[in-house]
This record gives C-alpha cells, structure tokens and sequence, in this order.
C-alpha cells in the first residue's frame, strides 16, 4: 500500500508528464502509476529470495545472483582439475570434484530458490559457497603449482592388531599385561 505522500508525487508527475504530453508532438495518453512505482510487481516476503536484504555476516553482502555465480565457479575448479595433471586416485581431486559436482547439481536444479540450494548443500548461505568456492581455487591453485598429491604416501594399516589385549582395548589405565608389575 503506498502512502499519501508517494500517491500525491505520483499523481504530480503524472499530471506534469500529462500537460508536456499534450504540449509537445507525441501522443501519451496512457500513463499509469505503475510506471512511476518503485515496487516491482510481484510481492516480497521480507529476508526471502529477492526480498532478502542482509546476509546477517560481516562484510559479506546479498547477492541475488549468487547461485548462478555457483555454478559457473565449481565449473571452474572442474575445468581446472581436468586440464591439470593431478592424477585421478589423489585424494583431494576426488573430494573436491564430488563437492562440486553436488553444489552444481544443487543449484542447477533449483536455480529459483537460493534457499534450497543452501539447505541441499548444508555450508552456509549461498553467498558463503560463492566465497568457498573462490577460496577453494586459491587452494587448488597451491595444491597444483606445489604438487602436494606427491607428498601424500600410503600408508599401511594394521587391521588385526597383536597387542597384548588382542586389540579390543579392553586393557585399563595403568594395568599391565599378565599382571606384571613395573
């Protein structure tokens, strides 16, 4: 509902934009309020979709275009880790390529409701994936230009431990095995 004051300056810059009309050569019959109106035409739900107005965060603000800017950022981190030659079976390629292929998926499949985005992908509001995306490829960019995934050895694990309690850790603080005494 507008106020009294915004009908009376639309009413004004109608009736203005009215007189000029019939001064000059062009014909405007036709002007409505609603080409005046600041509001859009459909509703806002406060602190919804575009009605939101604050992430709530520090120097984080609302992007209303932040899932599309989703999609096109995790596309990158792909793109990148398919054009490097980081081998397939590292780790962390494998992490990463699953994140970003889920959020993608994410948002792709609901590229109208910013919110469902966030409560599929579970890490915070979709600005805040935008930033980890961003800082995703900072990192990657490290891991690719150090070549951690060589760093990265295997290691051997023990599945049937020969520890003295059979590997139960059924063995208490300060007990030792056969009763010895120290």
């Amino acid at each position: 509902m507008m106020s009294s004051h915004t009908l009376r300056v639309l009413s004004s810059i109608a009736s203005r934009s009215s007189r000029a009309a019939r001064q000059s050569t062009c014909n405007v019959t036709n002007i409505s309020r609603a080409a005046f109106s600041a509001q859009p035409e459909a509703a806002l739900t406060p602190g919804i979709g575009l009605g939101k107005t604050s992430t709530g965060l520090v120097g984080l603000e609302v992007d209303h275009d932040a899932v599309p800017k989703m999609i096109t950022k995790y596309q990158a981190l792909l793109d990148k880790l398919a054009a490097s030659d980081m081998p397939p079976t590292s780790q962390y390629r494998i992490n990463v390529e699953k994140i970003a292929r889920y959020r993608i998926a994410a948002a792709q499949n609901n590229l109208d409701d910013p919110e469902a985005v966030e409560e599929l992908c579970n890490c915070g509001q979709v600005e805040e994936l935008v930033v980890q995306a961003d800082n995703e490829m900072k990192v990657m960019d490290m891991y690719l230009r150090n070549r951690w995934w060589e760093l990265v050895k295997p290691v051997d694990i023990e599945y049937n431990p020969s520890d003295e309690d059979g590997g139960h850790g059924d063995v208490e603080w300060g007990d030792t095995p056969d009763g010895e005494k120290k």
